[in-house]
């Protein structure tokens, strides 16, 4: 018997390599349908890409991104438009290129397997390897590191310089330290701290020279690259602490003010010729008030002068200069905007940590709850009030007050004028999220305040030149422009021809705007949207359509190609362009022939983001993608007729099973006509049937190209490992009336999923649906009124309304009242005047009726849904013998952050779709549970056979 198998496992053997070689002699290959393909699984998370940081060089010859797997080594891409190569630097982030378009600089972090390493050998942080600096040259693509760097800084508009910080390796270190020990024993050796600083090198990058200034706290490049400023803590007499300038085209370095102190938020004018900074000269660490002063220098002076410090008379009596905001120059460097604040209120060092009182005071009458205060708490400590020098004259004026705190610096501040705004006489009305607010314009040259609207519930914008004041009304549902000049307001939109607010917007408060474009660089126009149209109105309401959207139902949208540029609607315009119909999107140029509309150039089956385009050529950047094409990198010109892609993300993606995605309709129980997402698994066949999973959140059909990379889950199901699993995938739009956001759901979700039952390729008995935060509730909700449903998963569900209502969002510190009456939970009315649709829409009260098993996912730092309501459900549950589980990652929030916890709620979640919907066995958390004594150390993800 064992001849006659060797003998027949021989035939076999010679057989098969007669047929490879007669495949080969005749190039026959397999078709690519024939090849199975694998099904997506939680271990091909890690290596799955993406492109976070993306930049073209001004000179349009360079594209230079990032490329990270979700968790290892990734890399910086460098491709020449030029020759269509590509290099890469390993571990690259941080990334920046020169103005001159010669470098891309940028950080390499070390290899995340060595410090894993070194992490389980319990190394302390100092002893981690620390970060390098690369310089790449664009045009030779020679490459420059340097090691150990903590931080560094280019000029913004000007090539040839980086500066960067080095912190001094451990062994060199430890041999200058012995070595001055050798010298003196009298004064330990000064040590590379925070506090004292680093080194700070600065390279000549065309010239490859290099100057190194020892103990350096803090520097700055000037905007157009002539002058690099710097404090240091110096190093002895030849070096002094103080504050430095360095000329980089003569290669001058000045001390500009020479004192011991911590000098902090230095501002340079865009031209260099001025310097600002913070000092605090008080060389006793222990004081607790701190006393900081404004010191300006300007080219030509020997040393800083002292603007004003805390014996000004400008503030408010007992004010301080801030030391938390820093200086900034306008633009033509004729004023000078820094910050004050009061004095802090400081502890009694004395007292011992036992006699110390911790309590707080919930008082009816104050202006913001203590949940906001303590969120803000951090923030209202370095809260700094705007104040400026008029440096024509060394004028100070305060600008910023308690009374009006909010003042907006627009992006020059070359304007002598500057728009503030005061939430303060109606910051009690914590009900309503539309925060009102007074709106005021302040005169830079006198300090005069002119009010130009009260309790706007808007927020409003100076235009570029300060000639006018615009804003959304959330009241009027209506855009007004007030005229600087003329002190006159025009309502400039009313909606009589054309709505300009959202016309399906279904909460039960004033509708949005579209938004809008803003001013031109004229200010003749201002720039607005409605549903699918850009407006061109003048200050007196006059209007002119732009774009011809509205008959096809095309969404039309100003593509700004220059967020440095003054916007002007002349010369060739790139705008944006989505169908509202089939979901395609794609560009429009206008320009081409006087006053006619844009003409199409490219509209596809995908959703493309806004170009990015070349400083100084006609090269753009963008993504496109779709649910089955990851958004890579693509390049063309401003014609859009030759469209290259020039990344490859994930090329392993073809190695598996996918699927598809397809807008559906149908009616509502209303008839209300309704769209939706259909997700099929790859080779989908009509005449099989396939478990189906619901997954929702208000209105996702305009979504349709969008693409998801398979990734452990913050909170929602990942569609492609589902699809490539076998699964459906419903994903139905949801149109609310207001009072019954409960019914609303199951008035559109139901028939939706019946209408798919109906087509046959669905398992009805085999059905799942899931929905986190708003759809949580609906989930929550849906399983009391029906039991289609063979499992559901609802997390951080909204169980109980009315204890919901009186609850707070911990996140922000605000009252969760105005969630209720006004926006998402749509009830329309509060708590004592609605009392019975805040109980008919909280499934707490129907638990009794639930037949269908339930996964909760419901986080103790929940700080957007109070982790109460969570455990209400599960307690009701529990005591009604349901099956019901509640997964509780300790420390995380609304949503899963770390991505540990990530994984292990992927897996947990498939796991329990896969048992109910597939007939898998379950796993052992699900069965046996997971007892605290085995929490950290036991998972039991196994199956329980």
């Amino acid at each position: 018997m064992r001849k006659l198998f060797t003998v027949f496992a021989c035939l076999l053997l010679s057989t098969s390599l007669l047929a490879q070689k007669k495949k080969s002699k005749t190039n026959v290959q397999e078709p690519a349908s024939a090849i199975a393909k694998k099904t997506l699984s939680h271990d091909v998370y890690d290596n799955w890409k993406e492109i976070p940081d993306k930049l073209i060089s001004n000179d349009g010859q360079s594209v230079v991104y990032t490329l990270n797997p979700q968790e290892g080594d990734g890399k910086v891409m460098i491709y020449s438009l030029k020759n269509q190569k590509t290099d890469s630097v390993s571990r690259g982030y941080d990334l920046r290129l020169t103005d001159d378009s010669e470098y891309a600089v940028f950080k390499i972090k070390p290899q995340l397997n060595v410090v894993k390493a070194l992490k389980r050998q319990k190394k302390k942080k100092e002893d981690l390897p620390k970060d390098s600096l690369a310089v790449y040259h664009l045009k030779s693509n020679a490459l420059l590191k340097y090691p150990n760097v903590i931080s560094y800084e280019i000029p913004e508009k000007s090539g040839g310089w980086v500066a960067f910080q080095v912190e001094e390796a451990k062994k060199t270190a430890e041999k200058q330290k012995d070595s001055t020990q050798k010298e003196t024993k009298k004064k330990a050796a000064k040590k590379e701290s925070e506090t004292n600083g680093y080194r700070l090198v600065l390279r000549n990058l065309s010239g490859k020279t290099e100057q190194f200034f020892p103990f350096v706290t803090d520097y700055e490049f000037s905007k157009n690259g002539s002058r690099l400023v710097f404090s240091t803590t110096g190093n002895d007499s030849s070096f002094v602490s103080g504050v430095y300038s360095y000329e980089l085209s003569t290669g001058k370095l000045e001390n500009i003010f020479k004192s011991k102190g911590k000098f902090r938020k230095i501002g340079l004018s865009e031209d260099g010729l001025q310097t600002a900074f913070i000092a605090d000269l008080d060389t006793n660490a222990k004081t607790q008030i701190r006393l900081p002063k404004l010191y300006l220098w300007k080219k030509g002076q020997e040393t800083a002068q002292k603007l004003t410090d805390e014996s000004q008379t400008f503030a408010p009596q007992g004010w301080l200069i801030s030391d938390n905001y820093q200086p900034k120059f306008s633009k033509d460097g004729s004023k000078l905007f820094f910050g004050t604040n009061p004095k802090p209120v400081v502890p009694d060092t004395t007292l011992l940590p036992e006699e110390i009182v911790n309590v707080e005071v919930w008082n009816w009458q104050d202006k913001r709850l203590q949940p906001q205060q303590k969120v803000s708490l951090e923030d209202d400590r370095k809260k700094s009030y705007l104040a400026v020098v008029n440096l024509d004259n060394l004028q100070i004026i305060q600008l910023g007050s308690k009374e009006i705190p909010n003042v907006t610096l627009d992006k020059d501040a070359n304007n002598n004028l500057l728009l503030a705004t005061s939430e303060e006489p109606y910051s009690q009305e914590h009900w309503d999220w539309n925060a009102r607010r007074d709106v005021y314009l302040l005169n830079l040259k006198d300090g005069s305040k002119k009010q130009i609207a009260t309790a706007l519930r808007g927020n409003p914008v100076l235009s570029p030149n300060a000639n006018f004041v615009t804003w959304w009304a959330l009241a009027d549902t209506a855009w007004f422009a007030y005229s600087v000049k003329d002190n006159k307001t025009v309502k400039i939109t009313d909606n009589r021809t054309v709505r300009f607010f959202e016309e399906d917007d279904d909460h039960p408060d004033f509708p949005q705007s579209y938004g809008a474009a803003g001013w031109t660089e004229d200010e003749r126009s201002f720039i607005v949207y409605d549903r699918y149209d850009v407006w061109g109105i003048d200050p007196n309401g006059n209007k002119k359509i732009l774009t011809n959207g509205r008959n096809t139902k095309v969404v039309y949208r100003v593509a700004k190609l220059d967020p440095e540029e003054k916007f002007a609607m002349k010369g060739t315009i790139l705008f944006k362009i989505f169908d509202a119909v089939n979901k395609d999107e794609g560009f429009a140029l206008a320009g081409k022939t006087p006053g006619a509309f844009p003409e199409t150039v490219v509209k596809q089956a995908f959703s493309f983001s806004n170009p990015v385009k070349a400083r100084n050529a006609d090269k753009l950047i963008f993504t496109k993608m779709n649910f089955q094409n990851f958004p890579d990198l693509y390049t063309t010109d401003l014609s859009l007729k030759n469209i290259s892609k020039i990344s490859d993300a994930n090329p392993q993606q073809k190695e598996y099973a996918w699927g598809s995605v397809e807008l559906i309709d149908w009616k509502a129980q209303d008839g209300t006509p309704l769209q939706g997402l259909l997700y099929k698994p790859e080779n989908f066949d009509p005449t099989k049937q396939y478990p189906l999973m619901v997954y929702y959140y208000e209105k996702n059909s305009d979504n349709l190209h969008t693409h998801f990379v398979p990734s452990p889950i913050r909170s929602y199901i990942n569609y492609p490992y589902f699809t490539s699993n076998g699964y459906l995938i419903f994903v139905p739009d949801i149109v609310y009336k207001i009072g019954d956001p409960g019914k609303s759901a199951y008035n559109c979700l139901i028939p939706g999923v019946e209408s798919l039952i109906a087509r046959g390729f669905v398992k009805k008995d085999r059905i799942g649906i899931s929905g986190h935060s708003w759809g949580g509730y609906q989930t929550a909700y849906l399983v009391t009124q029906t039991n289609i449903f063979r499992a559901a998963e609802a997390g951080a569900p909204v169980a109980n309304m009315t204890s919901a209502y009186g609850g707070i969002r911990w996140e922000s510190g605000l009252s969760r009242q105005a969630q209720y009456e006004h926006t998402q939970s749509r009830i329309g009315g509060n708590l004592w005047e609605n009392t019975q649709k805040y109980l008919d829409n909280s499934p707490l009260f129907f638990a009794p009726k639930i037949q269908t098993p339930l996964l909760m996912m419901h986080n103790d730092d929940d700080g957007a849904v109070p982790w109460y309501q969570g455990i209400e459900y599960y307690m009701a549950l529990k005591r009604l013998n349901k099956p019901v589980w509640l997964l509780n990652y300790n420390g995380e929030k609304h949503g899963l952050t770390l991505r540990k916890n990530r994984k292990d709620f992927a897996i947990r979640l498939y796991q329990y779709f896969d048992h109910y919907l597939k007939d898998a066995p379950a796993p052992l958390w699900m069965t046996q549970g997971l007892p605290m004594l085995e929490k950290g150390i036991n998972q039991k993800l196994e199956l329980d056979k």
